[in-house]
């Protein structure tokens, strides 16, 4: 893979990488379309990284469907796949872990712990080994995204961060991997994340900026569903993930809720409008 990378730099050419786990959904896809805009070659990587899993995690039991998402990713048009084995990633003596202080510890580094110490040194590897000027990741995981591009600012890396929007199914559930685990009854339950946030955007769209009136919102609407157990439903700013008192700048709404042992995350980005709109802010869902 390093040697493919070398070859597609010498001869200037702009690489772009879609780093996944695989149980490929249209939401890597549409990742892998927006690097084919940019970028040539594009290349995706396909590794189920052990580190980022705490020890009650669902990492023995997360999808695995090589063939079938090779086959996706070859009609989707990528270049080339990297899939390494964990054993070429982390081999025996590996002591080597990249942290992004303080970002980490909140929301999902509170109820993840060591979590994103595993996504950010597998990342680095993977922006090591592939060197791609461009590499492409989901909004849906909005902390981790804010993490990576910061780990790629301090470590002065010369690869861009590119975040692309979230892919939704019809009824406005967040794709993920993880919907695969839910029963049908806890589908149906899951729509409430869209619901929440829809109504915290219709509340925002009224002139609402007490962030914690929104919450309230959101609670009302996730507790009005049985099969929901919420983790967490804050709004932050959108660059230090810490709680705003109001929306007065860029800011997300985050959820984190559970539905029987199925954990899901979505989130609304709120930024301010351009000039000459009619609006403050614009909803980003």
């Amino acid at each position: 893979m390093k040697e493919h990378a070398r070859q597609a730099r010498a001869e200037n050419r702009i690489i772009g990488l879609v780093p996944t786990m695989g149980a490929l959904h249209r939401g890597h896809l549409a990742l892998v379309h927006r690097a084919k805009q940019q970028c040539s070659p594009v290349i995706a990587s396909l590794f189920v990284n052990p580190k980022q899993f705490g020890p009650k995690e669902d990492f023995a039991k997360y999808p695995r469907n090589f063939e079938s998402d090779v086959e996706k990713f070859s009609a989707a048009g990528i270049d080339s796949l990297f899939a390494p084995d964990p054993d070429e990633m982390y081999p025996p003596v590996f002591h080597t872990y990249v942290t992004v202080e303080a970002l980490s510890d909140r929301l999902e580094g509170r109820s993840r712990p060591g979590h994103f110490r595993g996504v950010t040194t597998v990342v680095m590897k993977l922006l090591q080994i592939v060197q791609p000027h461009f590499a492409y990741f989901g909004r849906k995981d909005a902390q981790q995204a804010r993490i990576i591009m910061q780990m790629v600012r301090d470590l002065n890396l010369d690869s861009e961060i590119v975040v692309c929007p979230i892919i939704r199914e019809a009824d406005g559930l967040a794709l993920s991997s993880r919907n695969a685990y839910l029963a049908a009854d806890e589908r149906r339950a899951a729509t409430v994340l869209h619901r929440a946030l829809t109504a915290a955007r219709e509340e925002l769209s009224a002139g609402v900026r007490d962030t914690l009136q929104l919450r309230t919102v959101l609670q009302r609407v996730l507790n009005s569903e049985p099969l929901a157990a919420m983790d967490y439903a804050e709004i932050v700013d959108a660059d230090t993930f810490e709680p705003v008192a109001r929306v007065a700048r860029p800011c997300y709404v985050l959820l984190a809720v559970f539905f029987g042992k199925t954990r899901l995350i979505d989130n609304l980005y709120i930024e301010p409008a351009g000039p000459g709109a009619h609006e403050d802010f614009v909803y980003h869902l």
